[in-house]
């Protein structure tokens, strides 16, 4: 008898057809990187370095390992790679561990202005209860403002400090990053984790001459599984010889055990994808996709966090639609178009319920949506999006624990959304 557990693979197969995908940090891999995902390597264990396993029956293992961070090295311009990382948060933990001791002070950008929950959020992460966390933001334009992160490193006098964003829609000026470290003598980290892709592509410029150590995920817009590297630079060895082995300590056996070999298959494939003319163009077609949706969406009344976008993604803060970022998001969902609901600059909304979403083109890209597509999808957002105006969230937490519960029970039994989203699935089979 057939598992349900395949029905239900199956079914989210099709979901994932049916759908318009706009959340920024998924994409679709290729069926090369799928065969490497299911193939014989889950069976191994692997547990230690090239060379050096705690296992016996590693001899093709370890080449597999060797071939994923050669090419690491070479896509990215960097002399040590590690391609063991189960994810991109724990190889931020895994470079925090590395370099710092317990109360040194970090510098990262903040949850609410685009950063991530690793980059020392206070209170309830690894980095923000470990480490002395200081958190820098954005201005009232919706940019990182340098002068300002400067300031604030002069004061605080981090060891570290994180260059990286989860939610950020302009270019990161590296080279300025890297004056405030200078100037405080801190480490320099990058977390590309979003813009991989469009790092190695070109559309973005490269931290590698910048900074001293980089981490990522191995998907997003670089369109591998779900797993991460951590990457040395030049600069970072001159800075400290024992910079690569000490992070790699930190990874194992600092934080994790065997590393999965079928993963680092799947990132090794996915790293050669990502060395094609195919791939370059592919990526600059997000960005042109992401250029095109964010300006189709500003046209229509949307008020776009730094006023466009010169990557994949945007953050559209609809505090002047009178619409919750949860509530629209549950809407579009029902409508066939997925997005995540998300906290904008200077938010007053509970985290939970942010007044923003987040939207990015990369799996449409691969799909092989172009400009065409993005403007029917930005009039498809703006349709839901009036549908439900004034739908906004109390901010007494039993009234809204009421509001969401009959929001969620009306809003998919909507008829309207539920006749658009018949529009949007046989526009979304086409791709």
């Amino acid at each position: 008898m057939r598992d349900k557990i395949f029905d239900l693979i199956d079914r989210e197969g099709k979901r994932q057809k049916n759908e318009l995908n706009l959340i920024p940090s998924e994409n679709r891999v290729s069926k090369e990187v799928s065969l490497a995902l299911g193939s014989c390597l889950v069976n191994k264990y692997a547990e230690g370095v090239v060379g050096k396993r705690f296992y016996q029956g590693n001899r093709e293992i370890d080449k597999i390992e060797k071939t994923a961070v050669d090419r690491a090295k070479k896509l990215f311009g960097v002399p040590h790679a590690n391609v063991q990382p189960y994810s991109g948060s724990p190889a931020n933990s895994a470079v925090q561990f590395g370099l710092l001791d317990k109360g040194d002070t970090v510098m990262g950008l903040s949850l609410s202005s685009g950063g991530h929950l690793t980059h020392g959020h206070p209170d309830i992460t690894f980095s923000g209860r470990w480490f002395n966390s200081v958190q820098y933001g954005v201005g009232k334009d919706g940019r990182l403002d340098y002068k300002e992160i400067m300031v604030m490193a002069k004061k605080a006098s981090p060891k570290l400090i994180i260059a990286g964003t989860t939610a950020y829609s302009r270019i990161i000026d590296w080279e300025k990053f890297r004056e405030i470290a200078d100037e405080v003598g801190a480490y320099l980290m990058a977390d590309i984790s979003h813009i991989a892709g469009l790092v190695v592509a070109g559309e973005h410029p490269s931290p590698s001459r910048w900074v001293d150590v980089i981490t990522t995920t191995t998907h997003k817009t670089l369109r591998g599984p779900r797993g991460a590297m951590i990457m040395v630079t030049d600069r970072g060895l001159k800075k400290d010889p024992d910079m690569a082995r000490r992070i790699d300590r930190a990874v194992f056996p600092g934080l994790q055990g065997g590393p999965h070999i079928h993963t680092i298959a799947g990132i090794a494939v996915a790293l050669k994808e990502a060395e094609s003319d195919s791939f370059k163009e592919y990526a600059h077609q997000v960005v042109k996709n992401a250029s095109v949706l964010a300006q189709e969406l500003t046209k229509l009344g949307f008020d776009l966090v730094s006023g466009g976008t010169d990557n994949h993604l945007m953050l559209v803060d609809l505090r002047n639609k009178e619409v919750s970022g949860w509530v629209a998001a549950w809407a579009l969902e029902v409508a066939g178009i997925v997005v995540n609901y998300n906290s904008v600059p200077h938010d007053t909304s509970s985290p939970l319920y942010p007044a923003g979403i987040r939207l990015g083109t990369p799996f449409l890209t691969t799909r092989g949506m172009k400009e065409t597509e993005m403007v029917r999808i930005a009039e498809w957002i703006k349709l839901v999006v009036d549908h439900i105006k004034g739908e906004k969230l109390p901010t007494d937490k039993v009234k809204r624990r009421e509001l969401v519960k009959s929001f969620k029970k009306r809003v998919f039994d909507d008829k309207y959304l539920v006749e658009l989203r018949k529009e949007v699935v046989a526009f979304s089979r086409k791709y």
